[in-house]
């Protein structure tokens, strides 16, 4: 419990330099292999095939006392391969209309399979789980994922049915403090994205 609060502590406070800044978009399913032709024009290493991933991502949530919102935590594992657990604590957006992309706190943290039963036993509740397949490509720190989310059918943990017909396509880069450049960066390279994708700030608050 005191490892949580310590490192909620330490990314409010900002000794932990890590922040997110994100665009996302979506794009229906006929439209996506125009999008990864667009993407490998466009993005390094363009001469290989994207890198693919099929992952199960459980979101999970912690209240505090004299805490007005929960601590959220994301556990994510490759279905496809054998790698680490990551753990990864993502903070509520920063509400500045004048920031070209939305920016919040973001940590991720190699881990164990154990990772959900020592939550639990922090006394972290799980909110919802679902697998995210897609592809992913770099261009300089950028990562862009084109994904597509299905949702795990109750009672059958293995199986799943897409959530709907379109892929989610986020642009992100994970940065230290103080480099509002990169939204910029991010902003040019969406407008090339254009009029196949529209990659926006989203206002989670709105969406609520």
């Amino acid at each position: 419990m005191m490892a949580i609060e310590s490192l909620h502590q330490a990314l409010q406070n900002r000794i932990i330099p890590n922040q997110e800044y994100l665009l996302q978009g979506s794009i229906i399913e006929s439209a996506v292999d125009h999008l990864l032709h667009r993407l490998r024009g466009l993005c390094d290493n363009v001469e290989t095939s994207p890198e693919t991933f099929h992952d199960l991502e459980v979101c999970m949530s912690m209240r505090q006392q004299n805490a007005q919102v929960p601590i959220n935590l994301r556990v994510r594992r490759a279905l496809d391969r054998d790698m680490p657990f990551q753990l990864r604590y993502i903070g509520h957006p920063e509400i500045d209309r004048s920031r070209p992309t939305l920016v919040r706190s973001s940590l991720d943290v190699g881990c164990t399979s154990t990772v959900l039963e020592f939550l639990t036993e922090l006394g972290c509740r799980l909110e919802y789980e679902y697998i995210s397949q897609g592809y992913m490509f770099r261009k300089g720190r950028m990562k862009i994922t084109v994904a597509k989310i299905f949702k795990i059918i109750p009672g059958k943990p293995h199986d799943s049915e897409p959530v709907c017909q379109s892929y989610l396509v986020e642009l992100s880069v994970v940065a230290p403090n103080g480099q509002d450049s990169i939204g910029d960066e991010m902003r040019a390279f969406a407008e090339q994205l254009k009029p196949l994708v529209q990659l926006e700030k989203i206002d989670y608050k709105r969406l609520g």
